[in-house]
């Protein structure tokens, strides 16, 4: 017996709203604890890096050529290089790896 997909899509739309108004409701004053306030500010970096760090390995056609993209990124990036810059070079990198080495 085949299930109805509506139910997979009604299950999932509550489950997003619980988790975007549950936090509204429940907490309502600021938020004093240190340790909770450290983790809360750096949940939106964590969470941004974990989807992307995998994507940039992956996204060439040679993990290597992923990889030597992802350290220049790094290191124009600590150097204060805008981010255009950064991803013209990383764009570069890719290239010239897999055009002429990989």
């Amino acid at each position: 017996m085949p299930i109805n997909p509506y139910i997979y899509i009604f299950a999932m739309a509550a489950v997003t709203a619980l988790i975007r108004i549950l936090p509204l409701t429940l907490i309502r004053k600021k938020i004093t604890n240190v340790t909770l306030r450290s983790f809360l500010y750096y949940v939106p970096y964590v969470t941004l890096s974990v989807m992307t760090f995998p994507a940039i390995i992956e996204a060439t056609g040679s993990v290597w050529s992923g990889l030597a993209a992802l350290v220049i990124g790094i290191a124009l990036a600590f150097f204060k290089v805008g981010l255009f810059g950064v991803a013209v070079s990383c764009c570069a990198m890719v290239f010239i790896l897999e055009l002429f080495i990989l």
